[in-house]
């Protein structure tokens, strides 16, 4: 009799423990946490074993433990559905939404990548691209989100657009994310690497913010080294001192994308333009700038190099994007009909090879 009992006893202890168990169970999958990554992407790396990607999730924070869901994978998951990815988990969120997520097993975000230099034509072509919708958006439609300046009219009150403005880098967003939000992003990015400092040095320049960012950009086409930006700074400024016209062809480039006629070549119209961005055909510096900017070429033209040039030309014989300064009409001269020489050779190279 004793014996049926305590047998009796012990059945009742195991269900009350297997109920708990069930219950905590249960109660800990479907209980909805709190964290704070909601705005951020977990990276599940491929090759990453079930156990590792719980624990990656409960030491980010998403998961409040491991234990519970490691339980379910053995139980009654499938461990074998959860995929590696880019994940942006919304908060809060329960562990089987957790799981549901990793069982989709897509990239969850799109990567933007804006080179330095892209114009405002070219961000809203990739944006276009990058970011489908329904109903669709082209370029155009995104173009005309940029017209609004209110995100920067503390640095630049007479923008009429956000020109120079988007900062060139690579991005990652949620795959439906919208073109504005994009945008926005973007404009936030220059702003948290604009420093209050440079207000006031735009200032001791006798330069506003505005004028500064467009001279960058004037930078930021013309060399891609580093070391060469304060160099074509310096080119600039004495130009513009001398009331120089700049000569700078990328304003050229930069109308014919502007009147949606760019093919690739500076055609003589181009260079011949009216348009008040011609710095050919007008002196001072363009009424804006004229691609998107990075920090190197702002830095740039605060601190401009202090030379007698006023000239420059492609280096020819480096072949590599570089350039050679003059200070002497005469000197730049010999140097642009090298530069012309090796030019037109390039061109009989490519004539060649299109008709071979």
């Amino acid at each position: 009799m004793k014996f049926i009992k305590a047998l009796f006893v012990l059945l009742v202890l195991a269900i009350i423990g297997v109920a708990s168990f069930s219950y905590w169970l249960y109660s800990s999958l479907n209980s909805a946490h709190s964290h704070a990554k909601s705005h951020e992407f977990i990276i599940i790396e491929k090759g990453s074993t079930p156990g590792q990607i719980i624990e990656k999730l409960a030491s980010e924070g998403i998961l409040i433990g491991s234990m519970p869901t490691r339980i379910y994978l053995r139980t009654l998951g499938d461990a074998g559905n959860l995929q590696a990815g880019e994940y942006q988990f919304k908060s809060p969120i329960t562990p089987l939404e957790v799981l549901k997520e990793l069982e989709k097993g897509e990239t969850q975000t799109t990567k933007l990548t804006i080179p330095e230099g892209f114009t405002q034509f070219d961000i809203a072509k990739r944006i276009a691209a990058n970011f489908p919708q329904d109903p669709p958006v082209d370029d155009k439609q995104i173009l005309s989100l940029m017209n609004d300046t209110s995100p920067i009219r503390d640095i630049a009150p007479d923008a009429k657009n956000l020109e120079g403005y988007m900062y060139p880098s690579t991005y990652t967003f949620p795959k439906q994310t919208k073109a504005e939000d994009v945008i926005r992003t973007m404009v936030e990015q220059f702003r948290k690497i604009w420093k209050p400092e440079w207000n006031a040095r735009a200032k001791e320049m006798g330069r506003t913010p505005a004028e500064i960012v467009t001279i960058a950009s004037l930078i930021e086409t013309e060399s891609k080294f580093d070391a060469e930006r304060q160099i074509v700074a310096s080119v600039i400024n004495n130009r513009l001192s001398k009331n120089i016209p700049l000569g700078i062809d990328q304003t050229a480039v930069y109308i014919a994308k502007m009147q949606n006629r760019w093919d690739g070549t500076i055609n003589k119209s181009d260079l011949e333009s009216d348009s008040p961005y011609s710095t050919r055909r007008f002196g001072g510096i363009p009424p804006g700038p004229i691609s998107s900017v990075t920090e190197s070429s702002i830095a740039a033209a605060l601190n401009p190099a202090q030379t007698d040039y006023i000239f420059y030309v492609l280096n020819v014989q480096a072949n590599d994007g570089s350039h050679h300064f003059y200070e002497s009409a005469r000197d730049f001269e010999r140097g642009k009909a090298e530069y012309q020489r090796w030019l037109e050779q390039q061109r009989q190279e490519k004539r060649e090879q299109e008709n071979n």
